[in-house]
């Protein structure tokens, strides 16, 4: 923070000085002005883990503010999206609750009550025990049984209807604002929470998402954000669609276990299985932490029987619990890893040996010292050191920009300081000849390299094709047949994909479609798209090398060319930058593409399946998907594979296109000439800048 406002302190200087020289600088000042206004996205870490297992608590811990969260915040009504931030603006607690539109909620109202009043034997369960959870939430005990005219002569339906009205003119948001934190914790509770004990009057099923914004905490998240990654049992799409476009965004992922069932609970490893694609290569995960939650919940002489362990070999009772703690939680760790390793879930991520960590943490010691456990070893401060970590880390990536751009644009006005006679003006002219030659060579580079990758992902692709068509009625056979006809109609309903609500596998024809095409590329893809690892063949490496900047240029001593050959520099690597984060973004849509084509070409078949009623439905719903297969699958697979190497080629042209036509721009501005109007030195000012510079690099 320091740095950076030194950087911005000499950039205003110069401003006010440049505002009463040339006119220009008017380029100049647009320049620095942009500077300071660039917002950079935040970095995501996803968190998983069903309602129980202490999420709410952790969170609390983690920002050490005790009860800051409803208990069952994270993870009680697994439809709503729940993030936390840090609130940079005031000392306030604030939630920031994104709504259903009246109109929204009125079609879910009505296709809910349809639901309900299905009668017949082999009517969806997991839809039913959804449309009533979410009815009885909202209007109390038996409402459930109501018809929608019943429902309107209850009060409670008059008051939704009003506060989706009134927060029409908000953009259907409602925003809470507290200074004391147990008043906040209350007012937001009905928002997020459910009671069985007590139904009716609670919003949840209105609730799109939740953003919780925590003061005091720039320190730990001023550049992070953790959002509750909800299970895919609802039956609403739109919250389906939000929760799938949050996973893509995660840079990281926190699953969250209870100690005791950390190996053998299906739940948050399959859950992780489940969104693999849309995490490794579909996404930018960069690292993963399991964290065993409520390490303190232990009976030791249960353990030490369990463990083979002398029961009198510590006589005094805290101490002989506080070594049975510490001797499960390494258990726990050696045991997590071990099943991490040999899984299938570490061979979809390209990784290093520090992809997966993990925690044996105890919130409730955190804040409880007679529980004999000291802050260290409940790790809470070492998950704290980790957002501290990253925070810090992202912080001095984003000064480390900012004073690089502010040296190039001080670069540029030197330059032009320097511009005094015809002698420089030539000079300028033939740098900018050179400057040209080395960017046509350097995009005749790129241009090879995207042909060598296009090539190979074509050929992959083409394998995938030809497997896919081969085995496809025979994969689409195996999954639908075991189906009962309320799932299978579900999943067609669903485009294809369900998650049953009491199962931990989900459902999804289309991927089991999209299979073989993955499979034939993934390791090239990951080689191509690497988030961390150098694999010799990333795009990443590519623009990394990418430069027009030559060691032997003719006139590398002209003291010019020095000033010139900082500003491209710069300007160099603040393209790098943006190019890197559109290749992510482009990664994600790229692989996503081979999905999203069969989904496009099998979409009306699900309409026309879901819609079969009455005796024989199942075995017409059957007869149809697989017929439709075998009739499109030749068609349908090459034009996923067409889907991706169109997009592979638009990522070419596009990062092409940025290069040519900003570094020309650079060019034409570093050429620029001045009036006979002396600029100013800022000869001083870089060198302020220059010292900043090496401060970061400490």
């Amino acid at each position: 923070m320091e740095i950076m406002l030194k950087a911005k302190q000499i950039m205003k200087r110069v401003t006010d000085n440049l505002v009463h020289t040339i006119i220009m600088h008017r380029d100049i000042i647009s320049k620095i002005n942009k500077m300071n206004t660039v917002n950079r996205k935040k970095a995501i870490i996803g968190i998983f883990g069903k309602s129980g297992e202490g999420k709410s608590f952790l969170l609390s811990a983690i920002l050490g503010k005790k009860n800051l969260l409803p208990s069952g915040c994270f993870g009680a009504c697994t439809a709503v999206i729940t993030q936390v931030e840090a609130n940079l603006t005031d000392s306030n607690y604030t939630a920031e609750i994104e709504l259903f539109s009246k109109e929204e909620w009125e079609k879910e109202l009505k296709d809910l009550l349809i639901v309900l009043s299905d009668e017949n034997e082999d009517r969806n369960e997991d839809f039913i025990e959804i449309a009533e959870e979410k009815i009885t939430a909202l209007y109390g005990d038996d409402a459930d049984k109501k018809t929608l005219e019943e429902l309107k002569k209850d009060e409670k339906f008059a008051e939704i209807e009003n506060l989706l009205s009134i927060n029409k003119e908000t953009g259907n948001s409602k925003k809470i604002s507290k200074s004391d934190v147990s008043e906040f914790a209350s007012d937001v509770a009905r928002y997020i929470l459910n009671s069985e004990a007590c139904s009716g009057g609670w919003y949840w099923p209105l609730v799109k998402s939740v953003t919780i914004k925590i003061p005091d905490c720039r320190e730990l998240m001023e550049h992070i954000v953790l959002v509750d990654i909800p299970g895919t049992g609802d039956c609403n799409k739109t919250r389906d669609d939000l929760w799938k476009s949050k996973l893509r965004e995660c840079s990281s992922v926190w699953i969250v276990s209870n100690i005791n069932r950390a190996i053998t609970d299906r739940d948050p490893w399959g859950i992780l299985k489940h969104c693999i694609e849309d995490l490794g290569p579909g996404g930018e995960c960069k690292s993963i932490n399991f964290i065993c939650t409520k390490t303190d919940n232990m009976d030791p002489v249960d353990f030490m029987r369990a463990a083979r362990l002398p029961e009198d070999q510590i006589s005094e009772e805290k101490e002989q619990k506080k070594m049975c703690i510490s001797q499960r939680n390494e258990l726990a760790k050696t045991r997590v890893k071990e099943k991490f390793e040999n899984s299938k879930i570490k061979k979809r991520f390209s990784t290093d040996n520090d992809f997966l960590q993990v925690f044996t943490v105890s919130s409730k010691a955190f804040f409880d010292t007679s529980l004999n456990l000291e802050s260290i070893e409940t790790e809470i401060p070492k998950l704290q050191d980790d957002l501290r970590s990253l925070n810090k880390s992202i912080n001095r990536e984003l000064t480390r920009e900012y004073v690089n751009e502010a040296k190039g644009v001080l670069s540029l006005i030197q330059s032009v300081q320097l511009d005094t006679d015809k002698k420089t003006a030539e000079t300028k002219h033939r740098i900018r000849m050179e400057l040209e030659n080395n960017l046509m060579k350097a995009l005749n580079e790129l241009d090879k390299y995207f042909d060598n990758i296009y090539n190979d992902l074509e050929q992959r692709l083409s394998k995938g094709v030809e497997e896919s068509v081969q085995s496809c009625v025979a994969s689409t056979k195996a999954f639908i047949m075991p189906i009962a006809y309320n799932t299978l109609e579900a999943l067609c309903r669903k485009g294809g994909c369900h998650c049953p609500k009491n199962r931990d596998k989900v459902l999804n024809l289309n991927k089991t479609l999209a299979k073989h095409l993955h499979e034939y590329i993934d390791e090239d893809f990951c080689q191509i798209f690497s988030m961390s690892e150098k694999t010799g063949k990333s795009v990443q490496e590519q623009i990394d090398k990418f430069t027009i900047i030559q060691s032997d240029a003719a006139y590398r001593r002209s003291t010019i060319f020095h000033y010139i050959q900082n500003f491209i520099k710069t300007e160099e690597t603040k393209l790098k930058t943006s190019l890197k984060r559109y290749i992510v973004d482009m990664k994600k849509d790229i692989y996503s593409s081979i999905k999203k084509s069969i989904v496009n070409e099998m979409v009306s078949c699900y309409e026309q399946a879901a819609a079969f009623k009455g005796p024989g439905c199942l075995k017409r719903m059957r007869n149809l998907l697989i017929n439709t297969v075998d009739k499109i699958k030749q068609n349908m697979f090459n034009k996923a594979k067409m889907e991706v190497l169109k997009k592979c080629d638009n990522l070419k042209l596009h990062i092409k296109d940025v290069l040519e036509s900003e570094l020309k721009r650079a060019m034409d501005l570093s050429r620029s000439q001045t009036s006979k109007t002396k600029s100013m030195d800022v000869s001083k000012e870089i060198e302020e800048l220059e010292g900043l510079l090496e401060q970061l690099s400490d």
